[in-house]
């Protein structure tokens, strides 16, 4: 049986929910994935970018809460972010060419 996201520290029903929506639907399934690469199947699954869900997501795997956050850490974070970030949207594409690779249309 596996276990509901929400009941990772800091993660609640609308972070659950979006990972269900990117075929994510353990808790089990995000500490194996990792915050990275689960925050990375949400950007690809079409959710807007938001360093603070992405940092929430960090602290809650490590069983801390979420405004743990702080300092050179913080700053180390928002560079894991970026680096996501950059990885699902290419800023040499259009806006509208990644929508259609989102729907199925076109691939990248």
């Amino acid at each position: 049986m596996s276990t509901p996201i929400s009941s990772i520290r800091n993660l609640g029903p609308a972070m659950e929910q979006s990972l269900n929506a990117a075929g994510i639907r353990s808790a089990e399934e995000v500490h194996a994935m990792g915050a990275d690469a689960a925050y990375a199947r949400l950007l690809e699954n079409g959710a807007r970018p938001h360093f603070i869900a992405y940092y929430v997501l960090v602290m809650g795997l490590q069983g801390r809460p979420w405004n743990d956050c702080k300092g050179d850490e913080k700053t180390a974070l928002r560079r894991r972010f970026d680096a996501l970030k950059a990885q699902s949207f290419d800023e040499d594409r259009s806006q509208f060419e990644r929508m259609m690779d989102q729907i199925g249309i076109r691939t990248p």
